[in-house]
C-alpha cells in the first residue's frame, strides 16, 4: 500500500476555488502541509488553484497518477472511479458520501466493482481522508496543524477522526499518520495494519471501531505485527450480535463487544474506553521503555498521594516491589528519618528537586527495580524550573533502560509545568490513577509478549467419524444433531461424556439401566423437542426397576401430550453423574470474527450470570488456561472454604479441543457442552449434556 501512504503524485478530483468547499480544503491542505509530489487539481472549469494548474479531466493529466482523491457528488462518482482505472491510477479514496451509510449500498458496490475490473483499491467512501507525516502529506479537511510523531490514527469514524487530529495538536501528541476508513467498501483496517506493521515511524497504532466486516482478516494481520508496536481500540456498539441464532447459550452471549473482548486479550489489543483514555495510553505507550520485570517502585513527597497509587497499583494487577532489605539498602540514604523507604518510597513534603533527583537515580540503577511511578505534590519547596529540568533529565536518563511514569498535582504553577513538559513531547500526568492505569497498559502488552504460545495445530482426531455423523443428520434434513450423536462428537474430540444407551423400548430401557448401573437419568430422544426438561422428558436419580419403568411412560406420556407429532426415536439412559462443579464450554460461528470458543460457569442460570470468557479459535493450553482464570468466578475452581481445586487442566484440554473442531469442521454452526462438570484436580470432567448445531 505504499502508493496510498507515499504517493509521488496525487488528483484532486472535484477540487473547487470556494473555500467552504472539501474539494478547496483538501488542496489547500496539500498544500499548506509542504507535500514535495505532484499536485494535479481536476475541475472541468480548469483555471488555477493555489498557485497549480487545475486540469479540466483526469484524462488531461499527462503524467502517471498514484493516488486520486474524489470530493465530488456521490452521483457522479461512478464514472470518475472509471476513468481513474482508465488512467492506471492504482488507488483512490472517495471522500464523498452518500452511499451505504444511508442506505444506498448498491451504488457503492457498483463502484467497487468497477473498481476491481482496473485492479484499484478504494479508500471509503465517505471518509475524510488521509495524514501521512513522512510524506509530508495532510490530503483531508481537517486541521491544518498537525504534529509529526509516532502514533498513527485509524477510525472508523470521520468526525471523530478530525476531531481527533485538533486534540492531538491542542497537546502537543505526535502523530504518523491519521487515516479514516469509512464505509469500508473495499480497504478495511486489517489492510491499513499491512502497512503500518511495517513503518518504523509508527511505535502505536490507535484504533476507533464500530464494527468488522471481516474479523478474521483483522485478527490474522494483528498476529503478523511486531511486538514492539502497541495496538489501541476504543471499540464503540457494545449491542449483540443480532445474526448468532439465541437458540443455543454460547450464540446469545456472543455478542460482538463480549466476543472483541476476550480477542483483545487474546491478541494483546490494549482497550481503552475513551478518547481521553486512548490519547493518554498512547502518548505514554509511544515514548515508554518496555519493562524487563514486574516490580514497580513508586517514588513519591506526598504520603496519601502514595497511598491512593499503591491501592490503583494493585487494582490494576500492578506488582509493587516488597523486598524491603533491598528496598532498604536503596533508598535509606537518600530520605529523611521520618520518611519511608519502604514501597512507596515517601520522600515528605520537605523534599526538594535535588533529593527527588537522588532517589530517581537510586531507583535507576537498581536492577531489582524495573518501573518507576514518580509522584510529586506541588509545597512551598516547589520550583516549577528545576521540577520541568529535572523532569526532563530523568526521562532522557530513564530511556533505553527501564519505563517511568510521572504524575504532578498541585495549582497553576503545576499546570503550567505540565504544558510545558507536554510542549517538549513528554506525558506528564495530572491524577496517578491515569499514570497507573498508563503503566499497566504498558504491563499488559509486557505480558502478552511474554506468555504469549505458538498458535495449535488444527489436527482433530476422528475427523472422518464426525463428517459421517454430520453427513447423516443432513441427509435427514436435520441442523440439530441429535443428542447422542453429539456425545459422541464429544467423545470423539476427547471430551469425557457418561455411559449411555438409546432405548427404544420399556425392555430396553430396564436391561440399558442395569448395564450401566443404577443411579441413571433418563431423557426423551426427539429432535422435535428442545427444551426436554419444560417438556417433562427428563427423570433424573433413578435407582431402580421400577422407577425407570414409571419414568419412561411419565416421560412417553408428556411427549405424545405436548408435542403429539414429533418424531420420537426412544430415551436416552445415562449414567447419574456425581456432583461436582457446573461450568459450560462453546464454539460458534461468529458473523465476524468466525470461529470462536466460549468458557464460563454453567447450569441454567448461565445467561442470567453471563460470567464467560472468548477467544478466537483454536488456541493453545496456555490460553485456555486464561479463559478459566478471567471469569469473575475462577476462585469457585481454585478451592474456597477448605474444598481442593478442580481440575483446571481437563477444563482446558476441552476448550482446546472445541477450538480446533469448530475451525477444522466449519459444518458446525455451534456446539454446547453445558454442563461440563468439574472434579477435583486429577479427576477430570464429564459432559452432561452436548448440543450442535449445523450450519445451513
Amino acid at each position: 500500500m505504499k502508493e496510498l501512504f507515499e504517493p509521488n503524485s496525487i488528483a484532486i478530483i472535484g477540487a473547487s476555488k470556494n473555500p467552504e468547499k472539501i474539494g478547496y480544503k483538501v488542496v489547500e491542505n496539500i498544500v499548506a502541509g509542504g507535500y514535495r509530489g505532484k499536485i494535479y487539481p481536476i475541475n472541468p472549469r480548469g483555471g488555477e488553484l493555489l498557485g497549480l494548474k487545475v486540469y479540466s479531466s483526469i484524462e488531461e493529466v499527462e503524467d502517471n497518477v498514484d493516488l486520486a482523491i474524489i470530493t465530488i457528488p456521490a452521483k457522479i462518482v461512478y464514472d470518475a472511479i472509471k476513468k481513474c482505472g482508465e488512467k492506471g491510477i492504482k488507488y483512490c479514496i472517495i471522500i464523498s458520501s452518500g452511499f451505504s451509510e444511508i442506505g444506498n449500498k448498491k451504488e457503492e458496490e457498483r463502484i467497487i466493482k468497477v473498481a476491481r475490473e482496473y485492479g484499484m483499491r478504494v479508500l471509503g467512501p465517505n471518509v475524510f481522508g488521509i495524514y501521512v507525516a513522512k510524506s509530508k502529506l495532510n490530503a483531508t479537511f481537517g486541521p491544518k496543524k498537525v504534529y509529526p510523531g509516532h502514533i498513527a490514527i485509524i477510525t472508523q469514524s470521520g468526525a471523530l477522526g478530525i476531531a481527533m487530529i485538533g486534540k492531538s495538536a491542542n497537546n502537543h501528541i505526535g502523530l504518523s499518520t491519521v487515516i479514516s476508513v469509512g464505509n469500508k467498501a473495499d480497504i478495511d483496517e486489517a489492510d491499513l495494519l499491512e502497512y503500518l506493521r511495517g513503518d518504523e515511524e509508527t511505535r502505536v497504532i490507535l484504533m476507533y471501531i464500530e464494527g468488522f466486516r471481516n474479523g478474521r482478516k483483522f485478527i490474522n494481520a494483528l498476529k503478523k505485527l511486531p511486538s514492539g508496536k502497541y495496538i489501541i481500540t476504543i471499540k464503540a456498539g457494545k449491542s449483540k450480535h443480532g445474526a448468532i441464532a439465541a437458540a443455543s447459550h454460547t450464540g446469545s452471549l456472543a455478542g460482538s463487544d463480549n466476543v472483541f473482548n476476550g480477542i483483545a486479550k487474546q491478541l494483546g489489543i490494549i482497550r481503552a474506553e475513551n478518547v481521553r483514555e486512548a490519547f493518554n495510553f498512547a502518548m505514554f505507550l509511544s515514548q515508554a521503555e518496555t519493562p524487563r520485570g514486574e516490580n514497580v517502585v513508586i517514588i513519591t513527597n506526598g504520603g496519601g498521594m502514595g497511598v491512593m497509587t499503591a491501592d490503583a497499583c494493585e487494582g490494576y494487577g500492578l506488582k509493587i516491589f516488597d523486598d524491603y532489605e533491598n528496598l532498604r539498602e536503596t533508598f535509606e540514604e537518600v530520605i529523611p528519618s521520618f520518611g519511608s523507604w519502604k514501597n512507596p518510597i515517601d520522600l515528605t513534603g520537605q523534599a526538594n528537586v535535588a533529593d527527588y533527583e537522588k532517589a530517581l537515580e537510586e531507583a535507576l540503577v537498581n536492577e531489582n527495580i524495573h518501573a518507576v511511578i514518580a509522584l510529586y505534590c506541588e509545597t512551598a519547596l516547589f520550583n516549577q524550573r528545576d521540577i520541568v529540568e529535572l523532569i526532563k533529565k530523568m526521562n532522557e536518563k530513564y530511556k533505553n533502560r527501564k519505563p517511568i511514569v510521572f504524575s504532578l498535582f498541585g495549582g497553576e504553577k503545576i499546570d503550567e509545568a505540565i504544558e510545558k513538559l507536554s510542549e517538549e513531547g513528554i506525558k506528564v500526568f495530572d491524577e496517578v490513577y491515569d499514570a497507573v492505569s498508563a503503566m499497566a497498559a504498558l504491563y499488559r502488552k509486557y505480558r502478552y509478549i511474554r506468555e504469549r504460545e505458538k498458535e495449535p495445530e488444527i489436527y482433530v482426531e476422528e475427523e472422518e467419524k464426525i463428517r459421517e455423523i454430520i453427513k447423516l443428520a443432513k441427509k435427514e434434513g436435520r441442523k440439530v444433531l441429535l443428542p447422542y450423536e453429539a456425545k459422541e462428537i464429544a467423545r470423539l474430540i476427547g471430551v469425557d461424556v457418561p455411559e449411555y444407551r438409546i432405548a427404544k423400548s420399556l425392555d430396553e430401557a430396564i436391561r440399558y439401566s442395569e448395564e450401566i448401573g443404577y443411579p441413571v437419568v433418563m431423557k426423551i430422544v426427539s429432535e422435535d423437542i428442545v427444551h426436554k426438561t419444560e417438556a417433562g422428558g427428563v427423570a433424573l436419580d433413578l435407582e431402580n426397576r421400577e422407577e425407570i419403568i414409571n419414568a419412561y411412560q411419565v416421560i412417553m406420556r408428556n411427549a405424545k401430550t405436548h408435542f403429539p407429532n414429533a418424531k420420537i426415536r426412544g430415551v436416552e439412559i445415562s449414567k447419574m453423574v456425581p456432583k461436582g462443579v457446573e461450568t459450560i464450554v462453546g464454539g460458534t460461528q461468529d458473523p465476524a470474527f468466525g470461529a470462536i470458543v466460549m468458557f464460563g460457569l454453567g447450569g441454567i442460570y448461565v445467561e442470567a450470570i453471563g460470567d464467560v470468557s472468548f477467544r478466537a479459535a483454536p488456541v493453545g493450553i496456555k490460553e485456555a488456561k486464561r479463559m478459566v482464570n478471567e471469569i469473575s468466578t475462577s476462585k469457585i475452581l481454585h478451592g474456597v472454604r477448605g474444598e481442593l481445586r478442580k481440575d483446571i487442566e481437563k477444563i482446558s484440554e476441552s476448550i482446546v479441543n472445541i477450538g480446533k473442531l469448530i475451525t477444522k469442521v466449519k459444518e458446525i454452526k455451534d456446539i454446547e457442552i453445558n454442563p461440563l462438570v468439574v472434579y477435583e484436580y486429577g479427576k477430570g470432567v464429564k459432559a452432561v449434556d452436548v448440543r450442535i448445531l449445523l450450519r445451513d
